[in-house]
């Protein structure tokens, strides 16, 4: 579509569509750089029973000193190139029993929505 035909388009009636939080299915894992600093962060495409596309998260809630917070997936590592022991990254692996990222594949995780209606998954 041509820019000038863009410029044209009114607001629609449709409402975005929210997906609820349900249990998913991780498909496959993978490690994005993202932001001006080029941070890592893992990425989980998922499958979702409401849903016939597959989605992205790369959020987890999870418990933090007593209460519940909610992180990007930071890929951190350690000074010994280990995932950084206490991040929501390892919070999220311990919480499935996942040793390791490539454990994610083929998980079914729960889900929950952060403050502003985004799917987290749910580690607690």
């Amino acid at each position: 579509m041509a820019e000038t035909e863009e410029l044209k388009i009114p607001i629609g009636t449709e409402e975005a569509v929210t997906l609820k939080p349900a249990k998913v299915k991780i498909l496959d894992v993978r490690i994005e750089e993202v932001g001006l600093k080029n941070s890592k962060k893992v990425v989980c495409n998922v499958k979702h029973p409401d849903r016939e596309e597959t989605i992205d998260i790369s959020s987890v809630k999870y418990e933090n000193k007593g209460k519940l917070d909610v992180s990007g997936l930071w890929f951190n590592l350690d000074s010994q190139g280990l995932i950084r022991k206490g991040s929501a990254l390892a919070s999220f692996l311990k919480a499935l029993n996942c040793p390791t990222l490539e454990q994610l594949k083929d998980r079914e995780v729960m889900t929950a929505e952060d403050d502003k209606g985004y799917l987290v998954f749910k580690a607690y």
